[in-house]
């Protein structure tokens, strides 16, 4: 702002001169200034002592400092200037370290004295927000959703809406790893078995030991209820062994009606079409290059690499196994689905229900270099 090349004493000197008589057009003409600025001066120093000017031009200036401190302030807090309770803040800061009133402490703010003095009547939430703290360190990959089932198994039901936002205020946010691009296109829904044990999904999964040694893992899910009905881990599957272990499962739970797959060779072999013809199973194949036919199976492999392969290093294929087992046994008991509305594939089959959830999913065995789990 341009500074006026005339002091506050000379301002109210000139206004003294009309005070005395001397015409507005005189006085203007004699000091070189516009009747604009004249009666500018008269409206803000009119009826004021050279004492009193002195003094409006000090709080003028205080008050000029007190605005660039102020917005100092807020240029830090820009950030954090969206949501009342920052704006609380900044009052609380401008009223504490600059020794200003709550009503201009506010007024520069821009926020209403109103939101400043308001006090929440929320309830306390901390019960909840340690066993959601807890459970998200126990499930790590699982979003609010899911732990919200969990939530209800244990008598705790917020509201959707209040569950997200105390999970983003705590934190909680899980870290989406990249994954591969996917193809556009439309897609024909999948026809869903009409009951368990009417169609079982095929695949391989891999990983490896700490020490560089690669393994695989057969993966058979029922596409119904969602379970895992095996987990096969070793460092090679051929077609017999497939065909072994699908003929143990029959064993425990009867024969499916149809068996889904992808063309890998150890699928595709004479061994399986053998086993196949045997056992009266219809082994359906899906399209080269279509993992999609798949879904099931697919999306079972996800959260299987997800929530346990990523999390663990296996020091040697018993421990994996011992692991694979133990993550099993909670896939189909504990952990919450989705798509099943929140229970459990154990629920859906009529086995049993889901009880607390354990604090490690692979417990310690007795062998200390086989069964400690050891996290990424």
């Amino acid at each position: 702002m341009k500074r006026s090349r005339f002091s506050e004493e000379q301002i109210i000197a000139i206004l003294k001169e009309h005070e005395a008589g001397m015409p507005t057009v005189e006085v203007c003409r004699r000091h070189g200034i516009s009747s604009a600025t004249f009666y500018k001066w008269k409206s803000k120093f009119g009826g004021l002592e050279v004492s009193e000017a002195k003094r409006l031009r000090a709080l003028e200036d205080e008050n000029t400092k007190l605005k660039k401190l102020l917005a100092e302030a807020i240029r830090i807090w820009r950030q954090k200037m969206v949501t009342p309770g920052a704006k609380r803040e900044a009052v609380a800061h401008a009223r504490e370290h600059h020794g200003v009133s709550e009503r201009r402490a506010c007024s520069l703010v821009g926020v209403s004295r109103r939101v400043v003095r308001y006090e929440p009547t929320r309830p306390d939430d901390a019960r909840l927000r340690q066993r959601l703290r807890e459970l998200a360190a126990e499930r790590r990959r699982f979003g609010y959703r899911r732990l919200g089932y969990l939530l209800a198994r244990e008598g705790l039901r917020p509201n959707h809406k209040k569950l997200l936002r105390i999970y983003r205020e705590e934190g909680l946010k899980v870290r989406r790893r990249g994954g591969r691009k996917r193809a556009l296109g439309t897609r024909a829904p999948m026809m869903l078995p009409e009951g368990p044990n009417q169609r079982w999904s095929l695949d391989f999964v891999s990983d490896s030991l700490i020490c560089g040694r690669r393994f695989c893992i057969l993966c058979v899910v029922d596409d119904y209820t969602r379970e895992c009905l095996s987990l096969v881990a070793d460092t090679s599957l051929s077609s017999a062994r497939v065909a072994r272990e699908l003929t143990n499962l029959i064993g425990l739970r009867g024969k499916p009606h149809t068996v889904v797959s992808d063309n890998g060779t150890e699928l595709t072999s004479s061994a399986i079409l053998r086993w196949s013809q045997e056992r009266r199973v219809e082994w359906h194949y899906i399209a080269p290059g279509r993992p999609t036919q798949n879904a099931f199976v697919e999306s079972f492999n996800g959260r299987l690499r997800d929530e346990c392969l990523n999390e663990t290093l296996f020091t040697s294929i018993a421990h994996a196994r011992f692991v694979l087992a133990a993550w099993r046994h909670d896939y189909n008991t504990v952990r919450p689905h989705s798509k099943l509305g929140g229970r459990t594939p154990a629920e859906i089959a009529g086995e049993r229900v889901w009880g607390h959830a354990p604090r490690h999913v692979a417990l310690p065995s007795n062998n200390h270099h086989e069964g400690t789990r050891l996290y990424l």
